[in-house]
C-alpha cells in the first residue's frame, strides 16, 4: 500500500471535512490573548484528531494483517478500491439519493452541545478532548482512509497511514479554527471539485496493486497466490 496516498487524500479532502467538522472547530475555544496561543490551542486539536484517526488505523491495520494471513489481502485490495470509486461514483449517478453531508447534517451542532463542558474551557487538556472525539465523528472521508489502513495489512503501517491522513487535513483543519475567511471561497470549490478525481484516482491504483499486473510501484506481482500461512507450512514441512 502506497502511504502517500493517505496524505494526499487527507489534503484533497479537507474541504470535505471543514464543511463536515467545521461548527466544531470555528467554536474552539481558543484564547484570544495570544496569536501564539491560538495557534498552539489549533494544532493540540487536530492533535486530538489525529490520535483518534491512529487508533482507528491500528484497530483496522490489524484487520487487514488478519485478511494478509488468509490470503485475502488480493481481494481486499480489489474490494476497498472499488468502495473508493463507488463513494464517488453512486452519488453522480443517483442523485436522489441523500449524500453523507445530508446525513450526518446538523450531528456536529449536536455533538458540541454533548460536550458543552469541553467548551466551557480555553484549557489545552479541553482542546485535545474535543479533538479525540471530533475524530469519531462520522465521515465519509474517512471510511475511505479506513480503507486504505484495512489495505495496508498491518498495525503499524495503518497507524502511519492514518496518521499521514490526519496530517493531510491539518492546514485547513487549522485554518477553519483560526478564522474561516482564511480559506476563500473560490479554493473551497476548486478542492470539493478536485477530491472525487483524487479518490477514484486512488481507488483505481488500489484496484491495480491487487491484481498484480507485474507494475513496478503501482501493480507489482504478488508472490504467489498461496496464504502465508499455507506457505510458512510447507516451509516447514518440505515434501
Amino acid at each position: 500500500m502506497l502511504l502517500w496516498t493517505a496524505f494526499l487524500v487527507g489534503l484533497v479532502g479537507s474541504a470535505h471535512c471543514a464543511g463536515m467538522c467545521g461548527p466544531i472547530a470555528l467554536a474552539l475555544p481558543l484564547r484570544s490573548d495570544s496569536w501564539l496561543r491560538r495557534v498552539a490551542g489549533g494544532l493540540i486539536y487536530n492533535t486530538g484528531r489525529i490520535l483518534t484517526y491512529v487508533i482507528l488505523g491500528a484497530v483496522f491495520g490489524l484487520l487487514g494483517k488478519g485478511l494478509h494471513m488468509a490470503g485475502f489481502q488480493r481481494w481486499a485490495s480489489i474490494i476497498v478500491g472499488a468502495l473508493m470509486i463507488a463513494f464517488v461514483v453512486i452519488p453522480l449517478l443517483f442523485k436522489q439519493m441523500p449524500s453523507l453531508n445530508t446525513v450526518f447534517e446538523g450531528y456536529s451542532a449536536r455533538m458540541i452541545g454533548g460536550f458543552r463542558a469541553l467548551f466551557r474551557s480555553s484549557s489545552y487538556p479541553s482542546l485535545f478532548g474535543i479533538g479525540l472525539l471530533n475524530g469519531i465523528l462520522p465521515c465519509g472521508l474517512v471510511y475511505v482512509a479506513v480503507a486504505g489502513a484495512l489495505n495496508t495489512g498491518g498495525v503499524l503501517p495503518g497507524m502511519m497511514y492514518m496518521a499521514l491522513f490526519g496530517a493531510g487535513t491539518v492546514p485547513v483543519m487549522l485554518a477553519v479554527s483560526l478564522a474561516g475567511s482564511m480559506i476563500s471561497l473560490q479554493l473551497r470549490i476548486f478542492i470539493n471539485k478536485m477530491s472525487p478525481y483524487v479518490i477514484v484516482l486512488l481507488g483505481v491504483i488500489i484496484i491495480l496493486r491487487g491484481l498484480s499486473l507485474g507494475i513496478p510501484y503501482i501493480s507489482p506481482k504478488a508472490e504467489a497466490l498461496t496464504p502465508v500461512v499455507e506457505k510458512a507450512h510447507s516451509c516447514c514441512h518440505p515434501k
